[in-house]
């Protein structure tokens, strides 16, 4: 997919993904990443498929090596406000906007980003191309380092265990406590 958008004449091809949308904790997360074509990152593939310590080391691979990268996030009152949809793709929008230089192309996982860059939503984007999956890798280790912040003030959800998603436990907390101002 890269090289097909550099073939149009992109110089900075972006991938874009995010993180968190099936969570029940805390912000979505999104990253847009421009690889260098001339420095190839070995491993990169779907965030959710990579172990943690991995996860890691890649993501610092990434930031070294990469033309641009951008993270942010949308939180949880804001989803609530809009919706996951809207608060993902309002998520992606800012990563994209903080890219300096700036994106000539976009490769979206399965998502239309609102901007006027040309770009094309990719269906298992994350398994399919190289910056969406290290847009996926640094979106992952953001949020989970995020969620993990969270745990000492939210012990009774094991947020530095689950990250915010649904497990038993968590369902549990949620039913003994209710939800945090997170949720």
């Amino acid at each position: 997919f890269e090289k097909r958008a550099w073939a149009t004449g992109a110089l900075h091809v972006a991938g874009v993904d995010e993180v968190g949308r099936g969570s029940l904790f805390g912000p979505v997360v999104a990253a847009a990443v421009i690889l260098d074509p001339a420095y190839r990152i070995r491993g990169l593939r779907d965030s959710k498929l990579v172990p943690t310590e991995r996860r890691e080391k890649l993501a610092l691979l990434i930031r070294e090596h990469s033309i641009a990268w951008a993270v942010a996030a949308v939180d949880s009152a804001r989803i609530d406000q809009i919706n996951i949809y809207h608060a993902s793709r309002l998520a992606m929008r800012h990563a994209v906007v903080q890219l300096m230089p700036a994106a000539h192309y976009l490769l979206v996982d399965a998502m239309k980003v609102d901007c006027d860059i040309p770009q094309q939503a990719i269906i298992h984007g994350d398994a399919l191309s190289a910056s969406i999956a290290a847009a996926s890798i640094l979106a992952k280790v953001e949020r989970d380092r995020m969620i993990s912040a969270w745990d000492p003030v939210f012990p009774a959800y094991g947020l530095a265990s689950n990250k915010g998603y649904c497990t038993a436990r968590h369902l549990a907390a949620l039913h003994e406590f209710g939800p945090s101002p997170l949720h």
